[in-house]
């Protein structure tokens, strides 16, 4: 996504925090913003990239460039690693995006996804908060602990 953070009905870092409670879709912002702490603030929400007007188009495809070699390279990984995890009643289907529980699929937001995914992959390790965050959020989400425990808490009903 190439978001401009100076939106008409809504600020631009408000779109970032909504789009990532849901997605890891990668967002390049395009922005005529160019103090330090405005990059900060949308590279910290969930922001992949931030880029400032005036630019270059050579620029800009670059960095889309840049975005998919990562999304290449995480995609990979995630089929490389396995793409099947089985454990008692419960299977992940990496590659696929799905998850059963004693052969019932079960309903899982991207979000939860992810998080029973990284839960799967570190079997038998104790995760610390920021690690969870950083690997799921990409960075420092400090803003909002008590969602992140809503996300762990809607999981742990669905298992």
């Amino acid at each position: 996504m190439l978001l401009d953070l100076g939106l008409p009905d809504m600020d631009g870092v408000e779109v970032i925090r909504t789009i990532r409670s849901w997605s890891n879709l990668p967002i390049i912002v395009i922005s005529a913003r160019s103090e330090e702490r405005d990059k900060i603030e949308a590279l910290d929400v969930g922001a992949d990239d931030y880029l400032t007007k005036p630019f270059s188009v050579e620029e800009l495809l670059a960095r889309i460039r840049t975005t998919q070699r990562r999304l290449s390279y995480m995609t990979s990984e995630m089929l490389t690693a396995g793409s099947v995890f089985e454990n008692g009643k419960l299977r992940v289907d990496y590659a696929g995006g799905c998850a059963y529980l004693d052969g019932q699929e079960l309903h899982l937001t991207p979000i939860e996804f992810k998080l029973l995914c990284l839960l799967c992959r570190n079997v038998g390790k104790v995760l610390t908060h920021t690690f969870i965050t950083q690997n799921i959020w990409g960075q420092s989400w400090d803003s909002n602990m008590a969602s992140r425990r809503v996300f762990m808490a809607n999981l742990r009903k669905k298992l």
